[in-house]
Formats: C-alpha cells, structure tokens, sequence
C-alpha cells in the first residue's frame, strides 16, 4: 500500500486556515517573483583578477612612486627621452589595477575540415538544451494531496483541466485564459479524476460519491451522469474512442458505451484494491491498469467476455508497491513503462505481447508519473518524498539526460500539451508548473526536386537505334549486293523504329495539332537515309 492524502480527516482548524487560504489566492493565476528596489540592489563589483596587470600595479606601487616623490633634475632631452620611453612600454596609465585588452582571435587561413581526414557526419543532431527552470508557474490551491486520483489532463484542442477540490477549471493554451466549468457540491465532491475525450470537446469527471459526468466544454453544459457502476469514488478515466473505462475504488474496471442509454458494456474484475492507473494503448486493443493491490494487468478487448474464466491477458506481480504511473511507448506498439510507489521505487517496461518484464530502473523515489516523449527516445518521471524532482531518461540506456527541480512537495500529476513539446505539472505544493521539456518539434524539410535530364522525352531507345542505324549505314552499304535491297533494309529499319516509338511515346506529347516524337524522329531518319542513298547512288 502506498501513501495516499496526507489530511484525509481534515480538523475544523485547517479547514478554516485552507479556507482563508483559498480567498486569498485565485486559481491558476500566473506568479511572479518580487523585484527588489534598486536601492536594495547593492552588489559588490569583483573584477576578473586574470585580466589584470599585477606586474604594472607592482611598480607602480613601489618603483614608480620614487620619482614622483623626489623628481630628479631632468633636462629637455632626458624628459623627451622618458616620455618616448613610457609610451614604448605603455607606462601613460593613471590607475594601479587596469583590465588588459584581449588578444584578437585568430584567423583561420584554412577550414578545420581542411586538414582532416576522416569524413564528417552531417546525421549528427546537435543536442538539445534542456531548460532547467518551468516557463511558467501557476496557483493550485486547494488540489488534494492524494496519489491515487487524476486531477490533470492536457486535451487535443490545447485545453488543460485541472480539479481543485470541488471545482474543474480550464486554462486555454492558446491565449493563456482561464475559465471555471463546473462547481461540485460538497456531498458529491471532491472531484477525483478528469480525462478528455480525444475530440478535445467533452471531458468526463469522476467524483467522490461514485458519479461519472459528461460535459461539454465549448457549450459548458452537462450532458449525462454515468451511475451505477461502482460503489466507491472513481479515481482513474481513460477513453477508447466511444468507450469510457473507469476504475474505481471498489477495484472494478468498467467499460462504458456512452452513446446508449444502458451504458455498461463489459466488467474487468481482477485488482483487489483502488484502481488508480488506467491507460489504452494507441491501437485500442489493450488496456493496461495498475491499483494499490501492487498489481498490473494488461487487458485485450477480444478476451473481455464476462463468461471467461480468466479476463486478463497479463496479470505482472513485480511491482512492491501501489502502481499508478503507466505509458505506452509511441514508437513501439508493445512496450509499456509503469512506476511503483513509495515502497517499489522502479521504473519497469513490459512486453504485453508475452508479458516479460524487459527492464527495471530503481529511481530511488516514489514514481508518480510518467510520459514518453512523441519526437525523441526519451521518458520523463515525476516524483516525490525525496527530491520532487522530474526525471528526464533516455530510453533505452535510462541514461539520466536531466533532473528538474521547483517543486516543493511531490509531483502528483503530469500532462503533455497536444504538440509534445510542453509538460504541465502539478504537486501538493499547490502549484502548476509548465516545463518545455521536450523540445520543439522537428519540421521535416521538403524534398528537393530532382533536375529534370536534358532530352528526356526522347527514349534511349529512339537514340540509340537512330545512332545504330547511322553508323549501319555509313560502315555496312558496299556489303549489300543492289541498291533495291539497301532501300528495303532502311524502309524496314524505319518502320520498327516507328512502331516502338509509338507504344513508348507519352500522350501528352501526342496531343492535336502537332507531330508525336516517333514521327518527327522518323521524318528524321527518312530525311537522313535519302540523303545516304543519294550519296550512294552518285559515288556507284
């Protein structure tokens, strides 16, 4: 069993405190860090000391003091020569420390790659940077410190929800504005898990008292009330398409058509305990949960006959704690990464097709979350009791890339933005940070177009059989015995070319009103073959 909300009974103190708390901060209003006055901005200056001359400084402090303080009897020449002396040696300065000027660069005469031989790599991507601090940070008070809900989730039309205590707000990522879609009343809240339908319009809210809502976000209106399915809160949604999955505290798994009335379709019964991860994977076809019984199960949708005598396709005992964290590999149908909690501390990737555990990664802190990255191998983790720290790993070496740090209390819930690029993170702190992660997008470079061949209407053929017959007809006529058969021969070899350049010719170049290729290469070769029989005929 792993932790879970840390006030579970709240005293009527701390109600009162968190009340007061809330009326004087408002949701997801954006912070910023105080500025001092510029008289509190009293840095110290510390120069660069190996920039400095301390070999002037030295003289000047010692030897060059003498002559100020007893000035010698100097004549006009000696002063002239003096002065030429301090300009030689760059001695006209007035202050002790000064900054010496840096060399110019150098100039490279010749290219690096001039000198080397081994061949470059121009596939070689360059590395990313990886900001270490959130871009932006927003107010979540009152979100419930609990790791078995969902509170968070990013929808396609670049709107986030977020449930903080009764109340679902929505924060456009297009304009950055905020909105409030709905208020629960304290008897069926708090709310305990949002997801959005992949059309980026309507979203499900599970609540305390077992209740699933429908809403639509663009109209703010709710459209049904999933009852009868569950006998505790519903703290874990997923959506397949029409399909609505809900995992509840009672440990059931329900698959909920909600087009029909009668929206219960199929059971999974197999976890013991709070369902509290649920996740389809891109085809549809599997569905992997996790719940606070310590137990992963993956889930086909052909074997989800209530009749069956087992449901599950994999049932994976090898988490020791409860596993909430789930995500399915973009890249690679079959790969699932799940996180344990407190007391299992693992990263682990699952083949679902035969159900071996192919890794496992001791983060040495409690995984509450977990996202695979769209345009690179990489996985990021959240967790908490430790550093609250997001993980950022490259996969399939789990090489740490990047650790961020800002959160003050355990990172409860992520969500990634429809493009890939931006993280949303919410912690018990009761903040809301946004994190640019990932990246931006690689945008594939059109193809250049391919130069067209000078003469590529003409076929090879054509040439060649117009180059064959030239060099036929200048090396084999005094062969031929009569100019009759010479004339036949060339009337023959015209006709075949004619025929061949028919079939090949495109009918483009075949439109009305103007000679096809074949015909004017054949007017070409008439024209060429009259002209070596009258040559023929004259030298016989």
């Amino acid at each position: 069993m792993d932790a879970g909300s840390v006030n579970s009974s709240p005293s009527p103190s701390s109600s009162t405190s968190r009340y007061l708390k809330s009326q004087s901060r408002f949701p997801l209003q954006e912070q910023f860090l105080q500025r001092k006055k510029p008289r509190e901005n009293l840095d110290r200056f510390i120069p660069n000391r190996s920039a400095m001359d301390f070999d002037y400084a030295h003289y000047m402090l010692t030897e060059g003091r003498k002559g100020k303080e007893i000035p010698p009897a100097s004549s006009p020449s000696r002063e002239a020569y003096r002065k030429h002396l301090a300009e030689t040696f760059n001695m006209n300065r007035t202050r002790i420390l000064a900054f010496k000027d840096k060399p110019p660069a150098s100039v490279e005469l010749f290219p690096p790659h001039f000198f080397s031989s081994a061949p470059q790599d121009k596939s070689a991507k360059p590395r990313r940077h990886i900001p270490q601090t959130s871009e932006r940070t927003l107010d979540a008070p009152d979100i419930v410190d609990d790791y078995y809900l969902n509170l968070l989730d990013w929808g396609s039309s670049n709107v986030l929800a977020i449930a903080l205590g009764n109340t679902v707000y929505l924060w456009d990522g297009s304009n950055g504005s905020t909105s409030e879609l709905v208020t629960i009343d304290d008897e069926d809240g708090p709310v305990t898990s949002v997801n959005w339908a992949p059309d980026g319009q309507h979203i499900a809210i599970g609540l305390n008292n077992s209740e699933v809502q429908l809403w639509d976000s663009t109209a703010n209106r709710q459209l049904r009330t999933l009852r009868g399915g569950h006998r505790l809160r519903v703290g874990s949604l997923a959506w397949n398409n029409h399909i609505l999955t809900t995992g509840g505290m009672c440990g059931l798994i329900i698959n909920n058509d909600v087009r029909v009335r009668s929206h219960i379709v199929e059971t999974y019964r197999g976890h013991e305990q709070e369902v509290c991860g649920l996740k389809w994977s891109p085809s549809g076809r599997q569905l992997a949960s996790g719940g606070n019984d310590n137990r992963l199960f993956i889930w086909d949708r052909s074997m989800a006959s209530s009749n069956a005598a087992t449901q599950w396709l994999h049932r994976l005992e090898e988490h020791t704690s409860a596993v909430k964290a789930l995500a399915w590999c973009p890249f690679q149908s079959n790969l699932l990464a799940s996180g344990g909690g407190g007391d299992d501390r693992s990263i682990k990737f699952w083949n679902t097709h035969t159900g071996a555990c192919l890794n496992s990664v001791d983060t040495g802190s409690q995984v509450c979350a977990l996202l695979w990255n769209k345009n690179e191998r990489e996985l990021l983790s959240s967790h908490g009791f430790s550093q609250n720290q997001l993980t950022l790993w490259k996969y399939p070496s789990m090489v740490k890339m990047a650790e961020l740090t800002g959160h003050t209390s355990r990172v409860l819930f992520m969500a990634q933005s429809p493009d890939g690029c931006t993280v949303a993170t919410a912690a018990a702190d009761e903040t809301l940070k946004f994190w640019n992660v990932f990246g931006a997008p690689q945008v594939a470079k059109p193809a250049p177009k391919a130069n067209p061949e000078p003469f590529s209407h003409i076929s090879k053929l054509s040439l060649q059989t117009l180059i064959g017959y030239s060099l036929w007809a200048k090396l084999q006529p005094r062969e031929l015995q009569g100019k009759e058969m010479q004339h036949q021969m060339i009337q023959r070899t015209l006709e075949s070319t004619t025929n061949i350049r028919e079939q090949l010719q495109p009918r483009e170049l075949q439109g009305p009103g103007q000679l096809s290729g074949s015909k004017v290469q054949s007017s070409a070769l008439k024209v060429h073959s009259s002209r070596l029989m009258s040559d023929k005929y004259a030298s016989n």
